[in-house]
């Protein structure tokens, strides 16, 4: 004895009665998916009763057909109907969570942080000005007799060639990015009168590349004094005195012979680092010396009356081996993460 339904107009309203029911009980897509499987996809009801028209008399096929036919359309618009209205409210809904006002006042602003290298810039400022040293600052383009001649680079010293240092358009202007700091030491000696304590911070240029360790424009502190029975004693105590307020009461310097055209004697400087990361060492710093005398002439300072030393060093080079930094890149990119981990100290 067979289970299959008769096909009767009772039995065909029923199944479209019982699936616009459902469609319309579902109260999200998920449930009207369900429901489309059970009233409408195959085995359903009216989809067993389609299969049942098989068995009907050819006289009467026609009827039933359309019986069930017009059932199944019903059922189907019914079902698109529905589908529509519940993902329009789904979406209006998702619209609605994700809603942002933006005529509305911020509840907070994000605080951000300064730069390392800016707060690390001037505690370096801060620490000479407190030994009655004066900040001295000057222009980034610069005339080559400034950057070069005035300290008394040859015409075919290495750092003057094209490959290390950036000439502006047109080069017959002997205009450059400077290189260093010096040339505000220059202008220093021409402008103020002697004697003279200053420290010249700022930024830098030169053509290197941009790696873990390099940066084609990055910043300097750079100190200069002149003065009456300067000696190279004068200059030690001065940078061990710095080391210890940077790097701890341990922390000291150390003199190893090499050439710099503006100072002589001159030295590389080292630096004893007490809390470097893995164990203290001697770390490369920077390089000093005292002011040659042909600097001093080429500023109209008599090197028989007075004398000076000089240093130079930079400030993410500082940075790094003091804060642990391993990639100076971290420095130029911006990321604002990397100044928020330093809060306002560094």
């Amino acid at each position: 004895m067979s289970d299959a339904p008769e096909i009767t107009p009772e039995a065909v309203d029923a199944a479209v009665a019982d699936a616009l029911a459902a469609f319309a009980a579902a109260p999200d897509t998920a449930a009207l998916k369900a429901a489309r499987s059970a009233h409408s996809a195959e085995g359903s009801p009216l989809a067993r009763l389609n299969a049942q028209l098989r068995n009907v008399p050819n006289d009467q096929k026609a009827a039933f057909g359309k019986l069930v036919g017009q059932a199944r359309g019903r059922v189907n618009q019914a079902l698109a109907a529905r589908e529509a209205e519940l993902a329009a409210a789904e979406t209006a809904a998702k619209l609605e969570a994700e809603r942002v006002d933006i005529t509305a006042i911020a509840p907070r602003g994000r605080v951000g942080a300064r730069h390392p290298i800016s707060l690390l810039q001037e505690e370096i400022a801060d620490l000479f000005v407190g030994m009655g040293w004066e900040i001295a600052e000057g222009p980034e383009l610069e005339h080559e007799w400034f950057n070069f001649d005035a300290l008394n680079f040859a015409p075919d010293h290495p750092a003057r060639q094209m490959q290390d240092t950036f000439f502006v358009d047109p080069v017959a202007r002997h205009l450059v990015m400077r290189t260093h700091t010096s040339p505000v030491q220059v202008r220093s000696m021409l402008e103020r009168d002697v004697p003279i304590y200053i420290l010249c911070p700022g930024r830098v240029y030169r053509t290197d590349e941009f790696d873990a360790t390099h940066l084609p424009a990055f910043t300097q502190f750079e100190g200069l004094v002149i003065d009456k029975g300067i000696t190279m004693a004068h200059l030690k105590g001065t940078l061990d005195h710095a080391a210890k307020v940077l790097f701890g009461a341990e922390a000291k310097t150390r003199f190893r012979t090499n050439y710099f055209p503006f100072t002589e004697p001159s030295a590389e400087l080292d630096l004893w680092h007490p809390t470097f990361p893995g164990g203290a060492r001697w770390i490369e710093w920077g390089g000093c010396g005292m002011v040659n005398p042909n600097v001093l002439r080429a500023a109209g300072i008599d090197p028989e009356v007075y004398s000076g030393f000089a240093f130079g060093m930079g400030i993410e080079r500082t940075l790094m081996f003091r804060s642990d930094v391993q990639d100076m890149r971290d420095m130029a990119e911006g990321d604002v993460r990397f100044s928020e981990q330093f809060g306002m100290v560094v």
